[in-house]
């Protein structure tokens, strides 16, 4: 069974965007980039919602992550602009039990926090890796919507980088 890691970047305040979607503020570093295109080999699979594919749409990427099945979460939308992005308008929940029974390699979550939460209501993500940026958003859409319990996590790497970002990886207790 596959592995289900939601891979996100994040503000100290704990948001993944400012409130109109936006990302600007946080930390641009070569390093960081370089770290972040060799972590994405390990995935066969990218999960976002369409909100989060939409950024991407939005500056005309259609298949932002080409090397990937890539699977966009919408109810909205009734067609795909690019052949290499399937949209799923079921249950992502039903859907990603389903995945990881049958993927060989590790699924990215790569957002939006909908999505993300809608998993971890379901103890279907195994892995969080949060890119902690040195900046505070005040408000924006967060990491996480509500969970109607606590989730343990256990630290299992970190790893800083002189621009002040650090990559946490926690498993899920």
């Amino acid at each position: 069974m596959s592995k289900l890691i939601y891979y996100v970047a994040s503000t100290l305040d704990g948001f993944i965007a400012h409130e109109d979607g936006s990302f600007d503020g946080f930390a641009w570093d070569d390093e960081v980039v370089s770290d972040f295109f060799n972590d994405q080999k390990q995935f066969g699979t990218v999960l976002m919602g369409r909100k989060t594919y939409e950024i991407g749409l939005n500056e005309g990427k259609t298949s932002p992550y080409p090397d990937m099945r890539q699977i966009v979460f919408s109810k909205s939308m009734s067609t795909s602009p690019d052949p290499e992005v399937e949209l799923v308008a079921s249950d992502p929940v039903e859907f990603v039990k389903a995945l990881k029974s049958i993927s060989d390699k590790p699924i990215w979550v790569c957002g939006g926090s909908e999505i993300a939460t809608q998993l971890l209501k379901a103890e279907l993500i195994d892995k969080i890796v949060i890119k902690l940026n040195p900046v505070v958003f005040g408000t924006g859409i967060p990491l996480f919507g509500s969970i109607p319990k606590h989730v343990s996590l256990k630290l299992v790497d970190q790893k800083s980088y002189s621009c002040g970002i650090v990559f946490n990886t926690y498993e899920v207790a």
